[in-house]
């Protein structure tokens, strides 16, 4: 067996993979591993990932090879491949496409349109005809090669295929939906110059892959503040279609009305907004995951899914589409005649419902790590550190006894963090400053300490609405949020987070709060990211599982503990030199 110890990885014969953060090759290897591993552990010297059939098959939808795999574990590995992992690879990226889903002709059948699950491979042909899971959905077979399927469970054959070890392409293409002229403006409202930066219109290009059936759907993964919305505008404007955006709030809605008016030349009585205030459906309709699951608690009906139907959409939208709530992967799976995008920051999911994303919405199509973007001045360099405190010695019996989910809370809600927060706003006096956590009670406090607003899922729209904008223009410089700020939320100023309590190991929530100050800064000032967290507990625990995202596109986490606070001194400018400061501006 050949060694090279100057390498860092190691690869394992059950497809985990171990990598070793103090290597000179690190950063390039935890680049190539991004791409078709999981990260599970990140702790400080080795970090595990694994092998995974989604990480491939979503690694080969976006083009990568199992010799392209193979190739950087061989050129990272202290050791050989185990021949295993080299046969897997290259079985599992080969499954993806050898089925694929076509349009047949419709005078086969009754049907309108007729759909075809085909292969070259006879004997796989006949395994999906005679599998429990797939035969509900086939109405015969044509051949030895062709199976006749229902057009109205296109969706749901997916998800069986992925479920069985066989993801179908789906080449069946997608209803052109009513027409809509739309142009992106080359000037904003505001008088600034607008086009979309070079990555945003590969994401738009790939995804619309010159209006071919390869084309049409899949997940775009940008970093929060890279610009997904304007994504999504170069998406409905290469499509010249009628189109239905889901999103998170109504913030949120009302923030891509916004972009919507200020970047493309749609007028305000073409763009409707269909929320609990307001019931508008126009040729762009913006509307939000709440009110689409809004049902009576006496049915199990959701009256609002008739908005997938309301008009001839040809462009489905979903924003955050690791939050997609289970009832409408439902209607998802009955639509898949629409083109349909996922824009995220994260293909986690804490449900684990990853599959259905994929399958439903798409594999991901375009993907760019967060510090390269960072590198290129598109997103703010930002400093993380992890702030560990003690638990009081009032505190640490009632830990001692409690039950594992109130030990999480206690520790959280650790007393002694309003001393922290107290140092890091004095250091940070002149910055825009976004305290961040999960428990209500704790944040009411520090608002009343710190004498600051506080938004909570209780405040009213419109009065959120008013503390952004006294955010955004200055008038207020320090806000306490719980997570309702997590999503959506356009705060480019914001450039200081700190957090107290989290949703246990949450990794997209610490994916999506790094991302409110990620927004590239006038002033050249560095983003920080603070959280703190009772050390020797469940609150320490989790923020381990937290961070795994942030290791995964290559942030490190400095650890300070409590009694370091008073000498710490926070870097305030970037260290690195944009040479094209004015594209800072652009496609923001």
């Amino acid at each position: 067996m050949n060694f090279r110890p100057e390498n860092p990885v190691i690869v394992q014969g059950d497809k985990t993979v171990l990598l070793e953060v103090n290597n000179d090759r690190y950063e390039a290897a935890r680049d190539a591993l991004a791409r078709f591993a999981e990260l599970e552990k990140s702790p400080e010297h080795i970090h595990t990932y694994r092998i995974t059939p989604l990480s491939l098959w979503n690694a080969a939808a976006a083009g990568e090879s199992g010799e392209g795999i193979i190739g950087a574990l061989v050129e990272f590995g202290k050791y050989d491949l185990p021949a295993n992992v080299r046969l897997d690879i290259l079985d599992y990226v080969s499954r993806y496409g050898l089925l694929k889903l076509v349009k047949g002709d419709p005078q086969e059948m009754l049907h309108a349109t007729s759909l075809h699950l085909v292969s070259d491979d006879m004997a796989l042909i006949a395994e999906i005809a005679h599998h429990k899971k797939t035969q509900p959905f086939i109405l015969k077979a044509l051949d030895d090669r062709t199976l006749v399927i229902d057009p109205t469970q296109r969706g749901h054959l997916k998800q069986a295929l992925v479920l069985i070890g066989y993801p179908a392409e789906d080449l069946a293409g997608y209803a052109e939906g009513e027409a809509l002229p739309i142009q992106l403006r080359e000037t904003t409202a505001d008088g600034e110059h607008f086009d979309l930066r070079r990555y945003q219109r590969e994401a738009v290009e790939i995804f619309h892959a010159y209006g071919s059936a390869r084309g049409g759907s899949g997940v775009i993964v940008l970093p929060c503040g890279a610009g997904k919305t304007i994504v999504g505008l170069g998406a409905l404007a290469r499509l010249q279609t009628a189109t239905l955006i889901l999103t998170t709030s109504t913030v949120a809605v009302r923030q891509w009305i916004d972009e919507i008016l200020d970047k493309t030349d749609l007028m305000p009585e073409h763009v409707g907004e269909y929320t609990g205030d307001v019931k508008e459906i126009r040729p762009v309709t913006v509307s939000t995951y709440q009110i689409m699951t809004y049902h009576s608690k006496k049915s199990d009906e959701f009256p609002h899914f008739a908005l997938f139907s309301e008009r001839d959409w040809g462009l489905i939208i979903y924003d955050e589409v690791h939050l997609l709530p289970a009832p409408v992967f439902r209607v998802t799976a009955e639509i898949q005649s629409r083109r349909r995008l996922g824009l995220t920051a994260t293909l986690v999911r804490e449900d684990g419902r990853e599959s259905d994303v994929f399958s439903l919405i798409g594999p991901k199509k375009y993907d760019v790590p967060w510090k390269e973007l960072e590198h290129q001045g598109w997103i703010a360099t930002a400093e993380c550190h992890e702030i560990r405190l003690p638990l009081p010695e009032s505190e640490r019996m009632v830990y001692a006894v409690a039950d594992e989910r109130d030990k999480y809370r206690i520790a959280a809600e650790n007393p002694e963090k309003l001393s922290v927060i107290m140092q890091l706003l004095d250091k940070h006096h002149e910055d825009n400053v976004l305290v961040i956590g999960q428990y209500i009670e704790q944040l009411e406090m520090i608002a009343h300490e710190t004498d600051a607003p506080i938004i909570t899922g209780k405040t009213p729209t419109r009065e959120r609405e008013k503390l952004y904008d006294a955010f955004r223009n200055g008038e207020q410089r320090l806000l306490i949020v719980s997570k309702v700020a997590n999503f959506a939320i356009d705060l480019p100023d914001a450039n200081v987070a700190i957090q107290v309590s989290g949703t246990f190991g949450s990794r997209q929530e610490e994916a999506q709060r790094l991302g409110r100050i990620l927004r590239p800064k006038r002033n050249g000032l560095l983003a920080h990211f603070y959280s703190i967290v009772t050390r020797d507990t469940r609150d320490q625990e989790f923020a381990a599982k937290r961070q795994l995202f942030l290791t995964e596109q290559g942030y490190r986490y400095d650890i300070l503990y409590a009694q370091e606070l008073a000498t710490f001194e926070p870097a305030m400018l970037q260290a690195i030199c944009i040479a094209d400061k004015p594209k800072l501006l652009m496609g923001a």
